[in-house]
């Protein structure tokens, strides 16, 4: 079965599924994200089959979401990381962390906790807005047509 293709589509949520809308893509990020950033070892951390994770690794590199390396010539071995690109989707994979932490981790509670760098704690992501600095939710905004509207 194709895939919907979504990047034409004068939306941003809906260019960004077309990246990143697949569901192991959010996975095969956050595994590199924290250092799993080899093949064997992104298949074996998330069980995915491998014809699968070549497919989405290959969609992530022709995106510009991650880079390959080689690190082996013999056999051939490469690892990803993520570009600058791919840096700022992590920072969307951390909201969603916050909405399955609040609403899906029940008794047991979050399954990774995240030590901020600027101030030495733990702690989530909170949206505000770039402009007051005040805190930004749904309800909070009017949405408008910008200049890239159909």
């Amino acid at each position: 079965m194709q895939r919907t293709r979504f990047g034409d589509m004068a939306c941003s949520i809906a260019r960004a599924l077309d990246v990143i809308g697949e569901p192991w893509s959010p996975l095969i990020l956050r595994d590199i994200y924290v250092g799993v950033s080899r093949f064997e070892q992104i298949q074996q951390d998330l069980g995915v089959s491998r014809k699968v994770l070549a497919e989405r690794l290959k969609w992530l590199v022709e995106s510009g979401v991650l880079k390959r390396r080689q690190y082996s010539d013999r056999p051939p071995r490469y690892e990803y990381t993520l570009t600058t690109k791919g840096i700022e989707l992590c920072d969307l994979l951390l909201v969603m962390v916050r909405w399955g932490d609040r609403w899906l981790s029940g008794e047991a509670g979050p399954p990774v906790r995240y030590l901020h760098h600027g101030c030495g704690r733990i702690g989530h992501v909170e949206l505000v807005c770039s402009e007051c600095g005040l805190p930004m939710h749904a309800t909070d905004v009017d949405v408008l047509p910008g200049p890239g509207a159909a």
